[in-house]
């Protein structure tokens, strides 16, 4: 499991995302005690809730206990394993609360392509897709906590991931606090690329200066302005 926060803070596991929105599911079905009742009161429909808890599960592991039937009528609770994953959910949020200058990195480049909103920009790095309402030379915006690091040999395939833009780098320095490390990653650009980590998840990935690492973010958490 790796822990990445942000002010959407958000748990994940195997691809799949606990966010904030999923939260307020989890925490309706232990208040309502079913997860009609909890869709309904959170209005959504119950079709939509019920596969997402299934997608959770799926990469979690068991959240809700279902009953069936019975004197009570059935309904539904939250497994141990949905509350630890709550409880680690507010403690990293909490965490994160304390941070309040969050880092950017700032990348120049110029507009090669254009698809509505979404330009392709040819920077010292390499392409990256990124949201510019204009062309010619661009200066883009990323902030740290939209970037996530994984172990180049664990890095999942661009098809099986919304994060577009990934590149290749090594570690050039790391900022640790009692919560969350700052991280730098040289990936060929002018300035070294941002990322905030938990401790916890640098740790597992075993980030040192001299590491080698694949960072990656979505196209629609870079944000570009002419210059």
């Amino acid at each position: 499991m790796d822990v990445r926060p942000s002010f959407d803070t958000y748990i994940g596991s195997d691809g799949v995302t606990l966010d904030a929105r999923d939260v307020a599911l989890l925490r309706a079905i232990d208040r309502e005690g079913s997860l009609n009742n909890a869709a309904d009161g959170l209005g959504r429909s119950y079709a939509h809730a019920q596969r997402r808890i299934v997608e959770l599960e799926s990469a979690f592991g068991p959240l809700v206990e279902r009953r069936r039937g019975g004197p009570d009528g059935g309904g539904s609770e939250l497994t141990e394993l949905a509350g630890e994953l709550l409880a680690a959910f507010e403690r990293t949020r909490r965490g994160y609360e304390g941070v309040a200058d969050i880092a950017e990195t700032v990348l120049r480049g110029t507009v090669v392509d254009r698809e509505g909103e979404l330009a392709t920009v040819e920077t010292a790095a390499g392409t990256v897709r990124a949201l510019v309402p204009g062309d010619g030379d661009v200066q883009l915006s990323l902030r740290a906590d939209a970037v996530t690091l994984t172990d180049p040999d664990d890095t999942p395939v661009p098809e099986h991931t919304s994060a577009r833009n990934r590149f290749p780098g090594t570690v050039v320095a790391i900022d640790t606090g009692d919560r969350i490390a700052r991280i730098a990653v040289d990936i060929g650009a002018e300035e070294p690329l941002l990322a905030l980590v938990t401790e916890d998840s640098r740790g597992k990935l075993g980030l040192e200066p001299g590491s080698d690492v694949v960072a990656s973010f979505k196209a629609t958490a870079t944000r570009g302005i002419s210059i």
